[in-house]
């Protein structure tokens, strides 16, 4: 099933607000750390990732780098491009969402004593993290602010109009 079928909504994320729902989970992951650092896995938690060091006062920045998706097409699997060593013990496991949970499961299964978190989650994949911020729709495409540009949009009515 291709993303234009399989999302039928938009979820426009801005920087402010990303900035707001970083700091948010931030907060949450106060009571459950401390961390001994932070795991982004990539690309998506890069951002989130330097939000949640700041707050968390944590130098330490490993990047797991796993690709399972895009716009046009959702993998059955997920590639590893590069992981970490040990068992995540001590170690936050941070991405911007998650959506299936395909790839929480498999840094789960690769990272078993980690704290795995994600800044949105949707149904399919919220039990595979230990903490998120918000929730939306499994149909829901999110449009990250670093995925899109600002351009004029025509009015409702124009749009209609045929």
């Amino acid at each position: 099933m291709s993303g234009a079928e399989r999302y039928t909504q938009q979820y426009p994320v801005s920087w402010a607000q990303l900035h707001r729902d970083t700091k948010a989970l931030a907060a949450r992951l106060v009571e459950m750390g401390p961390f001994k650092g932070i795991i982004a896995v990539t690309r998506g938690g890069l951002v989130p990732t330097a939000v949640v060091a700041r707050e968390l006062e944590i130098h330490m920045i490993e990047t797991m780098c796993l690709v399972s998706y895009d716009w046009q097409s959702q993998n059955d699997g997920c590639t590893i491009l590069k992981t970490v060593e040990g068992d995540g013990k001590g170690w936050l496991v941070l991405d911007d969402l998650v959506d299936t949970g395909k790839t929480m499961a498999v840094v789960r299964e690769l990272l078993p004593e980690a704290t795995l978190a994600a800044i949105y989650a949707k149904p399919g994949g919220v039990n595979s993290v230990d903490v998120y911020v918000s929730e939306v729709s499994q149909d829901t495409w999110i449009l990250f602010p670093w995925d899109v540009e600002a351009q004029y949009v025509k009015p409702l009515v124009a749009r209609c109009e045929k």
